[in-house]
């Protein structure tokens, strides 16, 4: 599950309830549950904005049913959770705590390459001597 929504309406700073999509050609606006994953055409709304929507004159507003309490995780996502942890149990790679030996390096090292060697978008430079 992803970061949480808010509200699409400027200023308002509170958690999105609602998803809001308009049907131009039936001159419709249909306010729902939250959309699984946010929409570029649709807007999200908090509780408040959500309740005290309108619409222009001659457009119908569909209210789809709105589920009591916030879906907490389901059996799947507990499950994909579980396994996700057995699975990075199993890596090796990394030793226990106590297994392995620390290597004290002095602060500041330079690393052995020539001078003016790229890293990736980072270019190592030796200080004047």
């Amino acid at each position: 599950m992803g970061a949480i929504r808010l509200c699409s309406r400027s200023a308002c700073r509170n958690s999105a309830v609602a998803t809001l999509t308009y049907v131009y050609a039936d001159s419709t606006a249909v306010l729902g549950p939250l959309a699984t994953y946010a929409e570029p055409h649709c807007y999200d709304l908090c509780e408040q904005h959500a309740g005290s929507l309108t619409v222009p004159r001659g457009w119908e507003v569909l209210r789809l049913a709105m589920p009591a309490t916030p879906a907490g995780p389901g059996p799947d996502d507990l499950l994909a959770l579980a396994n996700a942890v057995r699975e990075a149990a199993l890596r090796p790679g990394a030793p226990e705590p106590g297994q392995g030996q620390r290597s004290v390096h002095p602060a500041l090292e330079a690393p052995p390459a020539a001078e003016g060697t790229r890293r990736g978008h980072l270019r190592v430079l030796r200080e004047p001597s």
